[in-house]
C-alpha cells in the first residue's frame, strides 16, 4: 500500500467506529495530515474532553495518553504504539516524590505536564511549558518543588524570582543535548535567522534564544513573524511542518540531536492497525488513579 492508499484507509475507518485521531505536533507528517486535532500535550487533552466521539487514539506518548483517560474517563482511549513513552515523564515515580516531599513538607509540588498518570496523584498543581511561568506567579506558597524538568524549573525560576524554587535533577534527554556550540554553528550558517528554542533546552541555549516558548507557541511565533528564516530549537519535525505551512519562510532545525525517538516511534501503519483493533494499547486507569490525578490538572486550569 502506499502512503495515500493507508491514510484514505484510515480516514474511511475512523469515521465508521466513530474513532478521533490525536496527533502531537512532534509526529511524522503523514500521521499529522490524518488527524482531527494536533497540538501539544495538554490541547490535546481538552480537544478530547470537547469532542463527540466515543474512540480516540493518540499519537503520542503514553502520559499524553493518560492525560486524556484523565480529563475524559468516559472515553475509550489507545495509545497507537505501546512502546511510545517519554524518557521525562518515566524518570521520576510517586514513590521517590512523596519521600521529598516528606522532606520538604512546606513545598508545593508543581509538577510539568511531562509526568506520568501515577505521579500526578501526589501532586499539587499541574503545568505545561506555556503556563508554568503565569501558574507558578499566581501560587501562594513562595516555596515551590518544580519537577521533573530542572530546565523548565531553572526558566521559570528566573521568570518568578520572588519565589523559592527547588529543583530535582531531571528533564527531556534530547532538548538537554542541544549545546552553545550547536547553536553558534547554526547561526553561523544562518546569520539573518531568528533562534526560537523550547525552555526544556539548557540554560546556556535559552539566554541565546530571540523567543523562547512551548512547541506551540514557537509554531504561532514564526507563522506570525515578518522575519523569514528560523532556526528551530525543539523536536525536529517542528521545523519540517512549519516549511509546509509557511513555504515562503526558511526553517532550520539547530541540531540533528533534535530527534525524538519515542515520538518517531509511532507509525502511520500502526495507526491503521490500532483502528482495526490488531495493534496499540488501550489505557486503563483506576478510578482512584483518575480521580487524584485530575486533582493537579484542574489546579492548573483555575490557575491557567
Amino acid at each position: 500500500m502506499t502512503v495515500s492508499e493507508v491514510q484514505n484507509e484510515i480516514l474511511k475507518l475512523k469515521k465508521e467506529k466513530d474513532i478521533c485521531i490525536l496527533a502531537h505536533s512532534y509526529q511524522a507528517r503523514e500521521i499529522v495530515e490524518i488527524a482531527d486535532f494536533t497540538g501539544d500535550s495538554f490541547q490535546l487533552s481538552v480537544m478530547a474532553k470537547n469532542a463527540t466521539q466515543k474512540n480516540y487514539i493518540m499519537c503520542g506518548v503514553r502520559f499524553m495518553a493518560e492525560t486524556v483517560k484523565i480529563l475524559s474517563p468516559q472515553k475509550t482511549v489507545f495509545l497507537a504504539n505501546e512502546i511510545a513513552g517519554c524518557p521525562m515523564a518515566e524518570q521520576m515515580d510517586k514513590e521517590l516524590i512523596e519521600a521529598v516531599k516528606e522532606k520538604y513538607p512546606d513545598y508545593t509540588v508543581v509538577a510539568y505536564i511531562n509526568t506520568t498518570a501515577d505521579l500526578k496523584t501526589v501532586c499539587d498543581v499541574c503545568v505545561t511549558s506555556s503556563s508554568a511561568v503565569k501558574i507558578v506567579e499566581k501560587i501562594e506558597n513562595d516555596n515551590i518543588l518544580f519537577i521533573p524538568d530542572c530546565n523548565l524549573g531553572d526558566y521559570v525560576a528566573e521568570k518568578v524570582p520572588q519565589k523559592n524554587i527547588k529543583l530535582l535533577q531531571g528533564g527531556c534527554p534530547i532538548h538537554a543535548a542541544v549545546s552553545m556550540e550547536d547553536v553558534k554553528k547554526a547561526k553561523n550558517m544562518h546569520p539573518n535567522a531568528k533562534l526560537l528554542v523550547h525552555p526544556e533546552c539548557v540554560p546556556s541555549v535559552v539566554k541565546l534564544a530571540d523567543f523562547v516558548g512551548s512547541t506551540s507557541a514557537i509554531m504561532d511565533y514564526a507563522m506570525k513573524s515578518q522575519d523569514k528564516e528560523f532556526i528551530i530549537g525543539t523536536e525536529m519535525s517542528i521545523a519540517e511542518h512549519l516549511q509546509y505551512m509557511c513555504p515562503d519562510k526558511k526553517f532550520y532545525s539547530v541540531s540533528k540531536k533534535l530527534l525524538c525517538p519515542n515520538m518517531k516511534t509511532t507509525t502511520l501503519i500502526d495507526v491503521l492497525n490500532c483502528i482495526k483493533g490488531d495493534g496499540g494499547e488501550e489505557i486503563i486507569l483506576s478510578e482512584d488513579t483518575i480521580k487524584k490525578a485530575r486533582i493537579c490538572i484542574d489546579k492548573m486550569i483555575e490557575l491557567g
